[in-house]
């Protein structure tokens, strides 16, 4: 058992966590959530006792070895492969102890216990664990200084994956993962047999992998039974119920404060009032589940183009005189929502540089509207904003001529209103660092965007903001993300990464998983057999058309409810309408509702036409 007593962690004289209190049974999988900001990687260092609490206490199973993933990427000469096995300490130390000890009753301990710990199958454990994190036979031999920071960092987990310790504390594992090593670590977190506490803002992970949420909020933790889901439901259910309670106690406030207005100056009637006044002294207000105005995602739309936007035609594309993809043949149109899957290092930040213009074709052609802008996104952007700058510091750069109340209004559209604005990036958290730089390549209303792993620093609700506003979206959207929940979500053409090419997968995402995880294949294996192009073409063309149906509608829908908004307005005024009759005003209002229904069975037809080139 884990237990957290009432602790209280300050950082910088600020309440971090607040007297918060939780129980985590043994054998237990929890995920830690909470906003970007709150305190759980606080609470992870308080658990391990890097961090000292001002008050409580956290007890942990003596003896029980807990495993942490350190800040320190491994770097040095040694392979991935010597470095995971290496992460086993106890294994080690007790080989060594074997090669030297001359003690034959120690000796006989030493290999009682190398035998108990299964340490002579350890290099096989290692090199699946590697294997299902990305590195291939070749790559675990190679010096890790030839490995990026995201590589190195894998080389930790799997350090401390094979170390198998009792009570494992992960904090944000998939960050520097591919989709196919994500579906991997979840395959092994759910056999690990210890007790698990796993910092995650993947909805998918949640809900496969734990068995409760803890959730951090306002410097107080709460235990629900279940995976993510279970938790959004229960959290809905309590936000129901205190809106009940908020409102009951606002109006039991109001009849005492009533009541003793009235009731005080009367000498017959001042006992009572004082009592209510006591009563009122004593009532803990209770305050309402609050939403984050911030979570704000607005992409500016832009304005129409011809379909295609981008056209590759047999085109190569890498580095040097190297070729890293060969035959391309791709096309992308204004509505298009493509995900990319595959792999990290087959090539698809590769692809997306070319596609962005960053990469010119080595062979074959790529013709692309000269009109067409296009807005990049990657991670590295969000490390490269200066933390002594302000949003707005940034984005006056960006967009360099434009009136301040431009300036604002862009980053106003993602949340950075008022002091936010002129807030130090060195003081906002990775979150809003991420939508400051979502809003920094789409200021000039791109037609095409591109997102590399757009998610790495967003909490679940900035997700969910995030796949809202790609939905509404007029632009194409080319998206490269481990999260499968956003890709279902936003995504209806999936494109594979692989063999040193890209080509269309027919298949959902549940099939490409399936795929992955060698579930459901057919005998030949491999992917769905793929459509001939006039057919793949003749459905892209379809899917444009329902689109912008859609598109059309619920612009149409938005200006008759605004025509309808000014006609009531005008109706319960007298005064509104200066020269036109109440009938006048009513026949309008009669023939604004009738194109507003048709407008409604339009959208509707249109939705269904989609749904129905989907299935």
């Amino acid at each position: 058992m884990i237990t957290i007593d009432n602790l209280t962690v300050r950082l910088g004289g600020r309440p971090i966590l607040q007297d918060a209190s939780a129980a985590i049974p043994p054998g237990a999988r929890i995920g830690l959530i909470g906003r970007n900001g709150a305190g759980k990687s606080t609470l992870m260092k308080a658990l391990i006792g890097e961090l000292e609490p001002d008050n409580g206490s956290i007890e942990m199973p003596r003896r029980a070895r807990v495993g942490y993933i350190a800040q320190e990427a491994p770097s040095g000469s040694s392979t991935p492969f010597e470095a995971v096995l290496a992460g086993d300490e106890e294994r080690a130390s007790l080989l060594a102890e074997a090669e030297t000890c001359t003690d034959m009753d120690r000796l006989g301990d030493v290999h009682d216990r190398l035998l108990a710990i299964d340490a002579y199958a350890a290099p096989s454990r290692a090199a699946i664990i590697l294997t299902g994190l990305g590195f291939d036979e070749d790559m675990q031999a190679q010096p890790l200084d030839t490995f990026s920071g995201g590589w190195k960092m894998r080389v930790a987990l799997g350090a401390l994956l094979l170390s198998n310790p009792e009570i494992l504390l992960l904090d944000e594992p998939s960050n520097h993962l591919d989709l196919e090593a994500t579906l991997w670590l979840e395959s092994f977190l759910k056999a690990c047999q210890g007790t698990l506490v796993v910092i995650s803002h993947e909805r998918d992970l949640l809900n496969n992998v734990v068995t409760a949420i803890l959730h951090l909020q306002d410097g107080k933790l709460t235990l629900y039974p279940g995976g993510y889901d279970a938790f959004e439901k229960q959290r809905a259910e309590r936000a129901a119920q205190l809106a009940a309670a908020k409102a009951a106690q606002d109006a039991q406030r109001a009849r005492l404060e009533d009541y003793i207005a009235r009731n005080s100056a009367r000498a017959s009637t001042a006992k009572q009032a004082q009592s209510r006044a006591k009563m009122l002294a004593r009532m803990q207000p209770i305050a309402a589940l609050m939403e984050d105005p911030s979570l704000s995602f607005d992409f500016p739309p832009p304005e129409e183009m011809r379909p295609p936007l981008i056209t590759l035609d047999l085109a190569a594309v890498g580095y040097g005189e190297t070729p890293i993809l060969q035959r391309l043949n791709l096309r992308i149109d204004p509505a298009d929502r493509i995900a990319l899957l595959g792999r990290n290092g087959n090539g698809k930040t590769t692809l997306a540089r070319l596609l962005a213009a960053q990469l010119a074709p080595m062979d074959g052609a790529m013709q692309a509207s000269g009109r067409m802008r296009v807005g990049y996104f990657t991670q590295y952007q969000v490390e490269e904003l200066s933390s002594d700058g302000t949003p707005l510091d940034h984005m006056t750069r960006a967009m360099e001529g434009a009136t301040p109340g431009a300036v604002r209004a862009q980053l106003g559209r993602f949340g950075f209103s008022g002091h936010r604005a002129t807030s130090r990036i060195g003081t906002l958290s990775g979150g809003e660092r991420a939508r400051l730089a979502l809003a920094l390549i789409t200021r000039d209303a791109p037609h095409l965007l591109i997102l590399d792993e757009p998610t790495n620093h967003l909490d679940v609700d900035a997700r969910e903001a995030l796949v809202q506003a790609l939905n509404d979206f007029d632009g194409a959207v080319i998206l490269i993300s481990h999260d499968r929940h956003m890709v279902e979500l936003t995504a209806d053409r999936l494109v594979l990464v692989d063999g040193g090419t890209a080509v269309e997968y027919a298949g959902s995402i549940e099939d490409y998983i399936d795929f992955v995880l060698g579930r459901n294949q057919p005998k030949e294996g491999g992917a769905k057999p793929k459509k001939d192009k006039r057919a793949s073409a003749r459905d892209r063309e379809a899917v444009r058309l329902a689109r912008s149906s859609v598109t059309a509608s619920e612009k149409a829908m938005a200006r008759l409810q605004d025509r309808l908004a000014v006609l009531d307005r005008a109706l319960a005024d007298p005064d509104g309408a200066p020269g036109r009759s109440p009938a006048d005003l009513m026949r309008e209002r009669a023939g604004v509702a009738s194109e507003l229904e048709e407008a409604e069975l339009q959208w509707l037809d249109a939705q269904e036409s989609l749904e129905k080139i989907g299935a």
